[in-house]
């Protein structure tokens, strides 16, 4: 993939650009939305660039791209890219935009690195960058072409659903009356709205339960400000949206799906969440159910309390409908008899051999059962998960 003189000037440099990536990408995005200031309002989330989570995301990004060409030329880090390039599809990232972002990424690195940056450091980081660029490039027109639905549409809110205090339910219609394309479990699609000062922002939300026909249903938990900003399209959304309220929304993406190979209906599963993290796994449940999936399925998840447990009906009435479901709830507060108190802990929890697991919720939990998980002997291979906003697993 990348050429040996290219692998070696990598290879002899990446320290150095490992050491300045923070710097760089902070100067890359200033730079960036100095000239393009449509792209902070209307494309990028402004709370990730002011929390600096998404400058960490995109520097963990490049670095672990850049690794792995070196220690694996004959690989490509397809796993990493997918997830990516479905956000970017989500969001309705076009080619011509990479164009952009080379530019002021390369204006970054040779700021920052100053002579360093020859014009063979240049070509070879150049080579990294196009390499990753196309790859993305060529995933997200697949996903563009697979979607089933022409770009962004209008939704209208035709019902809305209090689950918790900080948590609401919306039931949405197509507005133009016209189908509504199925989607796999654990997928999300991208909400747009347009706030008070008139920018146009753009979020994530997982799609809760099973497919229907003529309706889509996203939960969304408004995100209060103190350690990270205010979630300005959440609480948008709770204090602004209504019934006959029109929102619009992307095509589902994700890669966070249920294998559906042949041997779905015999491979142990376990569904791990934590907090908002149970969108994707309410939605995971109710496909199974349906499609009468036969094998064990361990349930688990951790919340600050019962009342804090979003969709907890749904998510324990799917799994009560599996002929082979366990459900271990922990939670910090309040924790009613038949559950557990504190966080989450997988030692007294059964494994099946073979166990396929998903996660999903903070990156310190999914970290935690992770970790618990391959010592309890489950392949790192068979273990997924998503991260709700800019994915730091790589970063740190």
């Amino acid at each position: 993939m990348l050429s040996e003189q290219s692998a070696a000037t990598v290879r002899a440099t990446l320290p150095a650009v490992a050491a300045a990536i923070g710097e760089i990408t902070e100067r890359f995005y200033a730079g960036l939305f100095a000239a393009h200031r449509a792209l902070l309002r209307d494309l990028f989330n402004r709370g990730n660039q002011a929390a600096g989570t998404q400058r960490q995301a995109l520097a963990g990004s490049i670095a672990a791209f850049a690794t792995h060409l070196v220690e694996h030329p004959d690989q490509r880090p397809d796993a990493m890219l997918g997830r990516i390039a479905h956000k970017h599809a989500s969001l309705g990232v076009t080619p011509e935009q990479y164009e952009v972002v080379h530019e002021h990424l390369f204006a970054a690195i040779a700021d920052v690195l100053g002579e360093a940056v020859t014009p063979e450091v240049a070509a070879a980081w150049g080579e990294v960058y196009w390499l990753m660029a196309n790859a993305l490039i060529a995933i997200e027109k697949r996903l563009y072409e697979e979607s089933g639905e022409p770009g962004r549409r209008d939704w209208e809110v035709v019902e809305r659903i209090p689950e918790t205090a900080d948590v609401t339910t919306f039931r949405l219609r197509p507005v133009d009356g016209g189908p509504v394309t199925g989607f796999r479990a654990g997928q999300y699609v991208s909400v747009g709205v347009e706030l008070p000062d008139g920018a146009h922002q753009i979020r994530q939300y997982s799609l809760t339960g099973a497919p229907e026909t003529t309706v889509r249903q996203i939960s969304v938990k408004r995100v209060h400000g103190g350690t990270t900003p205010e979630g300005e399209v959440s609480n948008h959304l709770h204090a602004r949206v209504h019934e006959g309220s029109v929102l619009r929304l992307s095509a589902p993406y994700g890669d966070l799906v249920l294998d559906e190979a042949p041997d779905g209906t015999t491979t142990p599963l376990l569904l791990a969440s934590a907090g908002i993290g149970v969108t994707p796994m309410v939605a995971m449940l109710a496909h199974l159910a349906e499609s009468g999936h036969r094998a064990p399925v361990t349930v688990v998840h951790g919340d600050r309390s019962p009342a804090d447990h979003a969709l907890r009906t749904d998510h324990e009435a799917y799994a009560a409908k599996l002929p082979d479901a366990a459900v271990h709830f922990w939670y910090e507060q309040e924790a009613p008899q038949g559950t557990r108190t504190g966080l989450v802990d997988l030692a007294d929890v059964p494994v099946a051999p073979g166990t396929r697991a998903y996660l999903c919720g903070p990156l310190p939990f999914m970290r935690a059962v992770r970790a618990q998980l391959v010592e309890r002997g489950v392949s790192p291979a068979d273990i997924h998960y998503e991260v709700f906003g800019p994915d730091l697993w790589l970063a740190r």
